[in-house]
């Protein structure tokens, strides 16, 4: 048996290898999201209709409703 080299020495095997190299896309590295500091997940009642509004325009609707809260509570 021939013992094989670890890296490639055949002019071929380095043109594959070369080849391969420059043609593969690189993996993509996905990033978790970063959840914003000081937020809090809460249980709050509120009334049907008050919801119902917020909702009413699509996704975003908590960000809507905690612009409003801080907006009432004066924290702009």
């Amino acid at each position: 048996m021939a013992h094989q080299p670890r890296r490639p020495t055949s002019v071929m095997d380095q043109a594959e290898a070369l080849f391969k190299a420059a043609t593969t896309k690189p993996e993509e590295v996905v990033e978790k999201p970063v959840i914003p500091i000081g937020k809090e997940t809460i249980s709050i009642s509120i009334d049907r209709d008050v919801l119902a509004h917020f909702q009413d325009d699509g996704p975003g609707w908590r960000d809507r409703l905690n612009a409003a809260l801080r907006k009432a509570a004066d924290l702009n």
